[in-house]
């Protein structure tokens, strides 16, 4: 009797063993296939550095001869560019300053190169701009159906701008939220007839990050790190009054448009 239960128990300790050999073969593939992902990381920085731009005005006689006012990135032909239409200065500024970017901002070499405005959508704080010179690197959007909460992003741009030197600064979060909001009204004076229609169809959906942003970043990338490709445009960090928070008192939340609406802006006629 003690035999039969003896090999009973070895048949079971067996059986138990090879499960938990094949549930750890399986953990460390899920391991090793985890590591992979956050390792592609770096390489996801570096290719896009070139795509993520510091955006401003110049003036050849003022000094600096570059004003920074916020960040953006290069899309579709490697000629266009994604920034918030916050961003861009006034209209009511006269003569109207001339838009421009830095291409290898942190470099010795650092270029100006001069843009064009082509569309604003002030529902969706979005302006497309057309830059002079060579295509640039650019970077791929994603399908909004392939957004999800709790995904894994990478926010680029410029924070402070030249305060901290023109080097691109990348912050890790994930997509916190899917949520609704609507146009703070003191925006609500700059729409045009057509924004005003737009805005009757209600609130729109908003990406809440989980990732601590600053004034500078508005306008720049939020990147899908699975994927490398952009789900959104940071927009703002959260509001308190009219002004985004404080540099020193950031909240850890942040707010991105979904790539569906820079798409809309890109199907405009150029």
């Amino acid at each position: 009797m003690m035999n039969q239960y003896g090999g009973i128990l070895r048949a079971s300790l067996q059986a138990r063993r090879r499960f938990l050999l094949g549930g750890g073969a399986l953990a460390l593939s899920g391991g090793l296939a985890n590591g992979n992902a956050r390792a592609d990381l770096p390489a996801l920085v570096s290719t896009s550095r070139g795509a993520v731009l510091p955006v401003g005005t110049f003036n050849a006689l003022a000094s600096p001869r570059f004003d920074f006012r916020g960040s953006g990135f290069v899309v579709g032909d490697g000629n266009l560019l994604i920034t918030n239409a916050h961003v861009l200065p006034p209209s009511s500024i006269v003569p109207v300053p001339q838009l421009a970017v830095l291409v290898n901002p942190r470099g010795s070499s650092a270029d100006v190169r001069r843009a064009t405005l082509l569309h604003t959508d002030r529902v969706h704080d979005l302006a497309l701009l057309r830059l002079e010179g060579p295509p640039l690197p650019a970077l791929p959007l994603a399908e909004s159906s392939a957004v999800r909460e709790g995904m894994d992003l990478a926010v680029m741009g410029y924070p402070i701008g030249g305060v901290l030197g023109f080097s691109m600064v990348t912050h890790r979060g994930i997509l916190a939220s899917i949520t609704a909001i609507a146009l703070p009204s003191q925006a609500a004076r700059q729409l045009d007839s057509r924004a005003i229609a737009q805005l009757r169809e209600g609130p729109f959906e908003i990406y809440q990050l989980d990732a601590t942003a600053y004034p500078g970043n508005s306008g720049g990338p939020v990147v899908d790190v699975g994927s490398g490709a952009v789900i959104g445009v940071l927009n703002m960090v959260l509001v308190r009054g009219s002004r985004e928070s404080a540099l020193s008192n950031p909240t850890g939340i942040s707010y991105a448009v979904p790539v569906r609406f820079v798409k809309d802006i890109l199907a405009q006629p150029r």
